[in-house]
């Protein structure tokens, strides 16, 4: 599948379904209102796939003039691109997680690797990780550090610094921040952050609930 969920796969029908059961932000929650008029009408335009509507709504005045043109609020649009787009996250930077040293940044700037999407396919299996280690001369275990943290960058929502923190509390990949319970999890990251002080912001149990939830739709790729 890729770093990214291949929206392709996720025909506007299906796609109406996991937002009526989706536990959406509250900002969000308006995708719900009269969802199945709403739907139908974009499925009237010959659209199949949530791929297909992103890049139909890529702009504002695409979105506007698709607006007028099937009779659908702006509003509603704009905030349905906005949870589409969440599939598809801007990288994390390798630079920006703070247990990675400014050598082993300048190495993996070198061969042309700077963010999370360019690192993902040198790190797949064992293998890769030994051959990009001997390439710019860093021992294996860094490799695999950076390589959990690549793989927890896949999850909505997740930017390098919860990314950290998910890995220092030991839920260091996909498969297992999507196996958590939720309520453990927000325990034991509450507890490291009052402990150690690695963020300002709240992150609230229900925000834990939408980060298991949403690791569970992260393809299981990276060999471990």
């Amino acid at each position: 599948m890729g770093y990214y969920i291949n929206l392709e796969n996720i025909s506007i029908n299906n796609y109406k379904e996991i937002l009526k059961s989706a536990d959406l932000l509250p900002s969000r929650m308006i995708l719900k209102d009269n969802i199945d008029k709403n739907f139908d009408l974009i499925k009237k335009q010959n659209v199949r796939n949530i791929d297909e509507l992103m890049k139909i709504l890529k702009n504002k005045k695409k979105l506007q003039d698709f607006s007028k043109q099937i009779g659908l609020n702006e509003d509603y649009l704009t905030i349905l691109i906005r949870e589409i787009k969440s599939y598809h996250q801007n990288p994390n930077k390798i630079k920006d997680f703070p247990i990675i040293t400014n050598d082993v940044i300048l190495k993996f700037e070198n061969i042309g690797i700077k963010n999370t999407l360019q690192l993902f396919d040198r790190v797949l299996t064992a293998e890769d990780r030994k051959g990009i280690s001997n390439q710019i001369g860093i021992d294996e275990s860094t490799v695999l550090k950076l390589t959990k943290l690549t793989d927890l960058s896949r999850i909505r929502w997740v930017n390098h610094t919860f990314a950290y923190v998910l890995f220092e509390a030991k839920y260091d990949t996909t498969e297992k921040v999507a196996n958590a319970d939720y309520k453990d999890l927000y325990k034991t990251v509450k507890r490291l952050n009052e402990e150690r002080k690695i963020y300002k912001g709240h992150i609230g149990l229900h925000d834990m609930k939408l980060c298991v939830e949403a690791a569970k739709d992260v393809s299981l790729e990276i060999e471990y």
